[in-house]
């Protein structure tokens, strides 16, 4: 399905706003880099940048796909929440298990 848009118009009305939001995101993985916590990653920033692999790669559906990758596909209640309030994406481990 497309837009009654050109893409034209699309870049003109929206690429400011994105560009800002790519430099956002370049900032947050360049402070993420230089936090003083020696080697090792965040399951979130993993996520992160598995997700810009689907944006870049050119195939259609990209937010679904993103979606995907960050999504809790489990069905079984946890005992326990580990805290208040969402994650935002699954641990790797967590995703294999499924």
């Amino acid at each position: 399905m497309g837009t009654p848009l050109t893409k034209q118009a699309v870049a003109d009305l929206y690429f400011l706003e994105h560009r800002a939001k790519v430099l956002d995101l370049a900032a947050f993985l360049d402070r993420f880099d230089r936090a003083s916590e020696p080697g090792g990653t965040d399951f979130r920033v993993q996520a992160l940048t598995a997700a810009l692999g689907l944006v870049l790669d050119g195939q259609p559906d990209r937010a679904r796909r993103v979606l995907e990758l960050w999504s809790d596909r489990s069905t079984e209640p946890i005992e326990r929440a580990p805290m208040k309030g969402a994650l935002g994406a699954m641990p790797i481990d967590a995703k294999d298990r499924r």
